[in-house]
């Protein structure tokens, strides 16, 4: 339960229904057409007044998020208080349900969570594009964890035009032992096209009309992680999960963003908890996760 003068954010979690990514930039980024769709795994994160900025965490992989400032909700309290001269005294707690370190933006919601949730404890009413831009600041994915619903990023995934969609789709999510480093996943992808002509990314106008059609079967045929050949690379054990998800009768699989969670679009809710049973018994997991899409973005409660 809140305590008395504490605000709680709900904020979604994402996958990329497609990740088109262009050859590394002299700053090391690299330039995306990431279409992002928020689904319905949530953290939240609870704002309450304070003597100093301190973080709390419970829930799966707790034990795996850092605790100090290296943490986005941290820094967005940060960053917040900064642009407004005032002392982030904060206690920032963290409910986790989104896998951690399993590219479905976990951290970057956290993020986007303590900005609004900070923002509705100072009674600062910073608008829309303020919190935005402190959110890229903080990451590429932070903006889409605000927004959520569906998008499509540009630049490094944080210049956000949001997407029409017309109709829910169902997801299960296979969750994987370990994490994957968005860096090194990144890397991996500069190791396997070098030497290579990598396209301008764009976004897909066959899977932006399956968006806006809400047409699973469409959909299914679009979605594409250009990553997905490096998280397998760094991790090959993903594929015997995506033959596990389709055997089972999902109608597409790939890898979320740089994984190491693998997605399985299907058809309803029926499908959804059928294909989530046989990855589970497949032993290719480590648990699985039924979800809808698209969901709101970062909300206060």
């Amino acid at each position: 339960m809140t305590a008395p003068g504490s605000v709680t954010v709900r904020v979604p979690a994402k996958v990329n229904v497609q990740l088109a990514v262009g050859a590394a930039r002299p700053d090391g980024f690299h330039d995306l057409a990431n279409v992002f769709l928020a689904v319905s795994l949530h953290d939240e994160v609870t704002a309450t007044p304070t003597d100093e900025l301190t973080i709390t965490c419970e829930g799966p992989d707790a034990d795996k998020v850092p605790l100090d400032r290296g943490n986005l909700a941290a820094r967005a309290a940060e960053l917040l208080a900064a642009r407004h001269g005032i002392s982030p005294d904060v206690h920032l707690h963290i409910a986790k349900d989104i896998p951690v370190a399993g590219g479905m933006a976990g951290g970057s919601a956290d993020g986007a969570g303590a900005l609004l949730a900070c923002d509705a404890l100072w009674g600062l009413r910073s608008s829309r594009e303020e919190l935005l831009e402190i959110c890229a600041e903080l990451g590429s994915d932070v903006p889409f964890s605000l927004v959520g619903g569906a998008a499509l990023g540009t630049g490094r995934g944080e210049r956000l035009t949001e997407l029409r969609v017309g109709g829910g789709f169902h997801w299960v999510f296979a969750v994987a032992d370990g994490g994957l480093s968005t860096p090194v996943v990144f890397g991996e992808f500069d190791r396997l096209t070098e030497g290579v002509e990598v396209p301008e990314p764009a976004a897909s106008p066959a899977l932006l009309d399956a968006l806006r059609a809400g047409d699973t079967t469409a959909l299914a045929a679009a979605l594409a992680n250009d990553l997905q050949a490096a998280a397998l690379s760094l991790r090959p054990s993903l594929a015997e999960t995506l033959t596990a998800g389709t055997a089972a009768g999902a109608l597409a699989a790939l890898v979320s963003g740089s994984g190491p969670t693998t997605a399985f679009l299907v058809k309803d809710a029926e499908s959804a908890e059928t294909v989530a049973a046989a990855l589970i018994a497949s032993g290719t997991c480590r648990t699985a996760r039924v979800a809808t899409s698209p969901a709101p973005g970062a909300t206060v409660l």
